[in-house]
């Protein structure tokens, strides 16, 4: 199955061009959406997920056409947004259950079901607990298991990792990853290490527009040879940010370290450097 999208438009009342004229092909597996925040990256999102209505343009998820038939897409829908509302004292079994009677579940398969889901995500000992009093990283698996209810075969993941520990990031990775095998899994975030370790397609998007869409290898092969890095002092950022394409600074023992986007070697102590994503990411940015 393919999610399949063309020409997609939404300008808010205000004037604001959230999306414009947004055209991507997404395979089943995981798709990484990048860009910071305010690119349009939860406009697409909530457009997808049937809760916000475009200005012009098309979606299909296999026959299904998005844009018109929105009883289709939710029953083939799994959606984690960035903050989902809990009952703060009902325990994760009940509130999965409840869940599972709104998606239409029948009771005889409910228990089942819910069992099932509490297991792959790692919480069936945690299943009597309250899910407010759940840390972040568990929260967001219980997140996934009620975007999990009804076999779904699109599943959007907005902001997923965002406040976790690296120990609860890495089992949400594993996690997602592991669903993905068989589902169209969108990604949306701005951390591009989740991208990187995901991902086998993404797209950056920024002021509603794509930048870029195929394999994070295809666009790290675009920046090969042209990224260069030198530590400078504190001093120096303003003077070297007028006469290069600085894309990034980081600062390492105190010291930054800056990256400058160019075909030749721009001399002057610079050194080349492989690109990373982080690099495609800037460079995209800047240059839109």
């Amino acid at each position: 199955m393919q999610l399949t999208i063309r020409n997609l438009s939404k300008t808010y009342s205000n004037g604001v061009k959230a999306l414009q004229d947004v055209s991507l092909d997404i395979p089943t597996g995981m798709y990484g959406l990048l860009g910071p925040n305010g690119a349009g990256k939860s406009t697409l999102m909530r457009t997808l997920a049937t809760l916000q209505e475009a200005d012009s343009g098309s979606v299909t998820l296999g026959d299904i056409d998005v844009l018109r038939d929105k009883d289709a897409v939710r029953r083939a829908l799994g959606y984690l947004p960035q903050e989902f509302g809990i009952y703060p004292r009902i325990s994760a079994v009940d509130m999965l259950d409840h869940l599972a009677t709104l998606k239409g579940i029948p009771g005889s398969q409910r228990k089942e079901v819910v069992s099932a889901l509490l297991k792959r995500v790692n919480l069936w000992d945690h299943r009597k607990k309250a899910v407010s009093s759940y840390s972040g990283g568990m929260r967001q698996r219980f997140g996934i298991a009620q975007a999990l209810i009804g076999d779904p075969k699109l599943i959007i993941v907005d902001e997923p990792t965002a406040g976790l520990d690296p120990g609860e990031r890495n089992r949400f990775y594993n996690l997602l990853s592991e669903i993905g095998e068989n589902v169209i899994v969108i990604l949306s975030t701005h951390i591009v290490e989740d991208v990187k370790e995901l991902c086998s397609n993404m797209a950056i998007i920024n002021g509603g527009r794509v930048l870029f869409a195929g394999a994070p290898d295809a666009a790290l092969q675009e920046m090969e040879g042209k990224i260069w890095e030198k530590a400078i002092q504190k001093s120096e950022i303003d003077e070297y940010q007028q006469q290069y394409k600085v894309i990034s600074s980081k600062l390492v023992a105190g010291k930054p370290i800056i990256h400058v986007l160019s075909d030749e070697a721009p001399g002057n102590g610079f050194k080349a450097t492989e690109a990373g994503l982080e690099d495609v990411f800037f460079a995209k940015i800047i240059a839109a």
